[in-house]
């Protein structure tokens, strides 16, 4: 085995430590980086994220009000809300949100159909990756 000077060692080390330093460096800032844009929720849904309209009638249409908080550290807004089918639609505000305030997602139900449903809602925020889900269901009386 080569023996090494004791003068090249030292910087050896030191080069190997501050290469070292400089990848955990880098591997903070990629962690921190995915905190930033988190799969966690930036919102807080103040009444829940399930609707119940309980028993409706064929042929009208009823409205649910989904109100949520900012809870991240700056402002979000709204990118879209995608609905399951034609029969629910949803109006959102274009605004962002600042931190701490509410905004709200408007639902309409149309009952075009009789029988038992259960529709998703996906909510897309600009500071979040996944998508929030929010649930509407009742029952769908046959007579007008």
């Amino acid at each position: 085995m080569p023996v090494l000077c004791g003068s090249f060692q030292r910087n050896l080390i030191r080069y190997t430590m501050k290469n070292f330093s400089s990848l955990a460096s880098l591997g903070l800032l990629w962690l921190i980086s995915l905190i930033s844009a988190t799969d966690g929720t930036i919102v807080r849904w103040t009444d829940g994220t399930e609707h119940d309209f309980g028993r409706v009638r064929l042929g009208h249409t009823f409205e649910h009000r989904f109100v949520f908080e900012n809870i991240a550290g700056q402002a979000i807004a709204l990118q879209t809300v995608r609905t399951d089918c034609g029969c629910t639609a949803a109006d959102w505000p274009e605004e962002p949100i600042a931190p701490g305030q509410r905004g709200e997602i408007r639902i309409e139900f149309h009952a075009d159909r009789g029988g038992s449903f259960r529709k998703k809602i996906k909510v897309y925020f600009d500071r979040q990756r996944r998508a929030e889900i929010l649930w509407i269901y009742g029952e769908v009386e046959n007579e007008k």
